[in-house]
């Protein structure tokens, strides 16, 4: 674009370029400039074992040969269903050198789940954590995998700690339990193969800029999962559009991978970003405080992405143990709003700054952002990225923009915008619009400033007696209330409104809440339309990975204890 001046970037934090330079390059590219640059630095530390970035380089050579050797050729898909660990870094990085396509998984997924993924993306490796080899075994007969690969997880500990895993205590045959378990005949091991192998030829050829790195599936929250394409290109530009956003010194940064790598948001801000910008990554198989803090104190954090709850309980648990977190400079937040209150406590604890992230799988995955400056925003879901281009329109007519101020649906434009879903142009087609326009499904406001406001999903709106209502606006109200400790808001069948809405709370321990209070607290503060009709108390929401509240869960679960 020639002239991309736009009035978000007067909102920009100082240094922020309204546009990038994305290279043509391969995402494996990174990863050859920090080993030449940074042989020594750390690249991955997990819970205390550390590879240097060019033992990394190395590892992911010979990795890349064992898969060669296991039949894999470029454009081959190549599943990962691993937990946070450094083989998944490996393994994730090996594929793409070979210019296969990675397929990431969640490794609790039941065969079943599984067996859709494995047969949808086609792969034909895959690289499995021992504790999910049963299902994926189970799965194998549904799909076009050859082979399964077992990865133990617990050979990437310190030996310290894979010693303690061998002796006789309950505490270590608990954490035996927990990473590893007993394996068929003749399944191939993962670091077996590795140590064993001879570095792939240098001039073995590399993938370019617009061939497919990643199958990631999306859509889960709202319907059969199906996998976002995502090229080279993809996945560089987000990486370079983060850099530009958060103004990383290059080989100085300590980013904690608290979110899963297998979920878009910690597979770029932890995989791709970080190797960008040379970080150290401390790899977290889990989220666990303890375990963060523990890390905190042997290799302080500077950069902590993650989810809302995730910041809450780290900084409580950081305030009960009177335990340090002022190295970390930022955190960014995404997948749920952010409320005011958990950004104040996170600056509170750790003098630095917290800023909501924005995206979809989608888009690489961010998209927005509120700046790295004292005028973020908390509760906007932020700025459009650099070279990204948005537009607000008409959510029955999306060629039509809406007047400045007005609510419509977000449009997002952008290099790390997908080509489109694996195997399915219809749905490609619906999704994205001439131009390269993506529908998102997100109704917004666009303020003066630049700033983009989230109203709520479209696929999640209730339609009551004709009237719309936006789940995350009752939400809003409903967690002020009193006694009220968490709530989704859904709509199910309502006879002649259409649907009702109805409201599914936590209550704090101890209080008592009903519909009748519900209704007197909602009446004060939303349209009469809006106000739930019927209240159920949960012990507690179903939430992904990264937990993000699943509304469809909520509402198929209280749909079939109806029926």
């Amino acid at each position: 674009m020639t002239d991309f001046t736009r009035p978000w970037h007067s909102s920009y934090a100082p240094g922020v370029p309204p546009v990038v330079d994305v290279p043509d390059e391969p995402l494996t590219a990174a990863l050859d400039r920090a080993a030449a640059a940074w042989p020594e630095r750390v690249a991955v530390d997990f819970l205390g074992a550390t590879t240097t970035y060019g033992e990394l380089a190395g590892a992911v050579a010979r990795g890349a040969a064992v898969l060669r050797d296991l039949g894999v050729r470029a454009g081959d898909r190549v599943a990962i269903v691993l937990p946070n660990c450094t083989s998944h870094v490996v393994a994730f990085y090996a594929a793409l050198r070979l210019g296969a396509v990675v397929v990431e998984h969640n490794p609790t997924y039941t065969a079943d789940e599984l067996a859709h993924q494995l047969a949808d993306s086609g792969a034909t490796v895959a690289l499995v954590w021992e504790k999910a080899v049963a299902p994926a075994l189970a799965a194998q007969d549904r799909t076009a995998v050859r082979t399964v690969v077992a990865v133990d997880v617990s050979a990437d500990l310190p030996a310290a700690k894979r010693f303690a895993l061998r002796l006789p205590l309950p505490a270590a045959r608990r954490t035996r339990t927990a990473l590893r378990a007993a394996l068929p005949a003749g399944t191939p091991v993962w670091h077996r193969l590795v140590a064993d192998a001879t570095a792939l030829p240098v001039g073995t050829p590399r993938p370019t800029a617009d061939d497919v790195a990643l199958l990631q599936y999306t859509g889960g929250t709202t319907g059969t999962p199906k996998a976002a394409v995502l090229t080279h290109r993809n996945l560089v530009a987000n990486a370079v559009q983060g850099q530009a956003w958060t103004q990383a010194e290059p080989g100085t940064e300590t980013i904690y991978g608290v979110l899963p790598f297998f979920h878009a948001f910690g597979l770029t801000l932890c995989l791709t970003y970080a190797t960008r910008v040379g970080a150290t990554l401390v790899a977290f198989p889990k989220f666990d405080p303890e375990q963060v803090l523990a890390a905190q104190r042997r290799r302080p954090g500077t950069f902590l992405p993650a989810v809302p709850p995730m910041l809450d309980r780290l900084a409580a648990s950081a305030e009960a143990a009177k335990a340090d977190l002022s190295s970390f400079r930022y955190a960014i937040s995404g997948a749920m709003s952010l409320s005011p209150e958990t950004a104040a406590r996170w600056e509170r604890v750790t003098g630095g700054l917290v800023i909501e992230g924005y995206g979809m799988t989608e888009t690489s995955p961010v998209a927005l952002g509120s700046p790295l400056s004292p005028d973020r925003r908390p509760g906007a879901l932020g700025l459009p990225f650099p070279s990204t281009d948005v537009r607000v329109v008409d959510q029955e007519d999306p060629a039509r923009d809406v007047a400045p101020g007005e609510q419509g649906e977000l449009l997002i434009r952008g290099p790390q915008v997908f080509s489109g879903y694996w195997g399915r142009p219809e749905e490609t087609a619906e999704q994205l619009l001439p131009g390269g326009w993506l529908r998102t499904g997100d109704v917004v406001r666009l303020d003066d400033d630049g700033f983009v406001v989230l109203v709520d999903r479209i696929k999640e709106m209730i339609v009551t007696g004709g009237f719309k209502v936006y789940p995350s606006q009752v939400e809003d109200k409903l967690r002020g209330m009193p006694g009220v400790r968490d709530v989704a808001v859904v709509g199910l069948p309502g006879g002649d409104l259409g649907e009702k809405v109805v409201a599914a709370i936590v209550t704090e321990l101890g209080a008592h809440v009903d519909i009748a209070a519900v209704r007197e607290w909602c009446s004060e503060r939303l349209a009469r339309y809006a106000v739930p009709r019927e209240l159920v108390i949960l012990t507690e929401l179903p939430r992904s990975q990264i937990g993000k509240v699943l509304r469809r869960v909520v509402r198929d679960d209280l749909m079939a204890s109806s029926a």
